[in-house]
C-alpha cells in the first residue's frame, strides 16, 4: 500500500494544511503526514508537528531496540537466545506485549501465523542476528533479567521453548503506538497518516473524504511508475500488505525464496496469490489477518474473508484483483480491468 498524492485528502476543500516528514526506521522508509484544521488553536502547528514527528521516531527506536531479530542487542535477540532454557525472564512491556500478540495471532488463525520459523528463515537466507550463545545460555535457569529491575511496566514471561519472530506484528504494534503518541502531541482536531514500508494507520480527523491509500501493483517493475489496482478512502484504522514482490531473493540452493513461510511445509509458500492487503481497525492484526490470508491460498482467501467481514484486496499469481464486498465500498477507485 502506498499514500496516493502523497496522501493529499480525496477532496480539496481548501481547510486542511497536510504536512509529511520522512526517514527510516525498521529497515524500511517511515513516513508521517500530519494534517492541522484551519484555525487551530493551542501548541503553534509546526511545533506540535514536529513534536508529534520526534515522538513516532522515538517510538520506532524503542520497538526497534526491544522487538527486532535483526539486532545482537535487541532485548527479542536477547530472550531467543535463552529460548527452551526453561524459567523465566523480566522483560519490557513492548516485549511482553508482543509475546501475547504473537501467541493469540496463532491461535486465531490454526497455526498460519506461526512466530517460530526463524529457523526456516535461516536456511533460505535470511538470518538476521543469528543467535551465537544459545548453547552457553542453556545452562541459565530460573529468572533472568533482559530489562533492570525497576523497569517501569516490566513484568515477568515464561520463556519461550523455540526462538520467536516478531515478524510483521511488530511493526503493526510500533504503529499502533506510534500512532498514539503522535495523536497525543497535536492539537485536538488533528488527523495523521503513518506510514511504514506500506503498513499504513490512520488516526484523529482524516481530511473530507478520507485519506486515499493506493493498492499498489505487484506485477509492476520495481521502480517503475505505475497506476494503483485500487484506491482505499481510509477513514479510520489502517491497511497492512503481506507480498512476495519486493522481500524475495535467491536462496542457497539457487531457487526463488521470500519470507512469507507456511508452517505446515516450513516452505516459502506457493499459494497462488502474490499479494494480500487487509483494512481493519488496528495495524497489528491486520498484518496478522494479511498474512493468515495470503497462507490460505488462491482458492479460500475469497470466502474466509467475506466470512470473517473483512475488506480485504488480493492479487493472484495472474495478476487478477480480486476484492470482498467490504473492500469494494472502501475502494474510492478500482481498476476494473484487473479483476478476476
Amino acid at each position: 500500500m502506498s499514500p496516493a498524492a502523497d496522501a493529499a485528502p480525496a477532496t480539496g476543500t481548501g481547510q486542511d494544511d497536510i504536512v509529511g516528514f520522512t526517514g527510516r526506521a525498521l529497515g524500511s522508509w517511515l513516513k508521517l503526514f500530519v494534517r492541522t484544521p484551519a484555525g487551530s488553536e493551542g501548541a503553534a502547528p509546526a511545533t506540535a508537528c514536529e513534536q508529534a514527528w520526534a515522538a513516532v521516531q522515538a517510538e520506532f527506536a524503542a520497538v526497534d531496540a526491544a522487538l527486532s531479530r535483526f539486532r545482537g542487542d535487541s532485548e527479542l535477540t536477547a530472550l531467543n537466545r535463552l529460548a527452551g532454557t526453561g524459567g523465566v525472564a523480566l522483560v519490557s512491556w513492548r516485549l511482553r506485549t508482543m509475546l501475547a500478540a504473537v501467541h493469540r495471532a496463532a491461535r486465531l488463525t490454526g497455526g498460519r501465523f506461526d512466530p517460530t520459523v526463524i529457523d526456516v528463515l535461516e536456511r533460505i537466507g535470511e538470518p538476521g542476528a543469528g543467535l551465537a550463545g544459545r548453547a552457553a545460555a542453556r545452562t541459565a535457569r530460573g529468572r533472568v533479567a533482559l530489562v533492570a529491575p525497576g523497569t517501569p511496566r516490566a513484568s515477568l514471561v515464561r520463556i519461550p521453548a523455540l526462538p520467536v519472530d516478531s515478524g510483521g506484528i511488530g511493526k503493526g504494534l510500533a504503529l499502533r503506538w506510534a500512532a498514539a503518541a503522535a495523536g497525543a502531541a497535536l492539537p485536538a482536531g488533528s488527523g495523521i497518516l503513518l506510514d511504514a514500508g506500506g503498513d499504513i494507520v490512520c488516526g484523529g480527523v482524516p481530511p473530507a473524504g478520507g485519506w486515499r491509500i493506493g493498492v499498489d501493483d505487484p506485477m509492476a517493475p520495481v521502480g517503475a511508475a505505475a497506476l494503483p489496482l485500487a484506491v482505499c478512502a481510509l477513514v479510520r484504522g489502517g491497511v497492512s500488505t503481506s507480498s512476495v514482490a519486493v522481500r524475495n531473493w535467491t536462496g542457497p540452493d539457487g531457487e526463488r525464496v521470500h519470507h512469507l513461510v507456511d508452517p505446515a511445509t516450513r516452505a516459502p509458500a506457493r499459494t497462488g496469490l502474490i499479494a494480500v492487503s487487509v483494512a481493519g481497525p488496528d495495524p497489528a492484526w491486520n498484518e496478522v489477518w494479511s498474512k493468515a490470508l495470503f497462507l490460505g491460498g488462491s482458492e479460500s482467501i475469497g470466502e474466509e474473508a467475506r466470512r470473517r467481514g473483512m475488506a480485504a484486496w488480493w492479487v493472484d499469481a495472474g495478476g487478477r484483483l480480486g476484492m470482498t464486498p467490504e473492500a469494494r465500498v472502501r475502494s474510492a477507485w478500482v481498476a476494473e480491468a484487473r479483476v478476476g
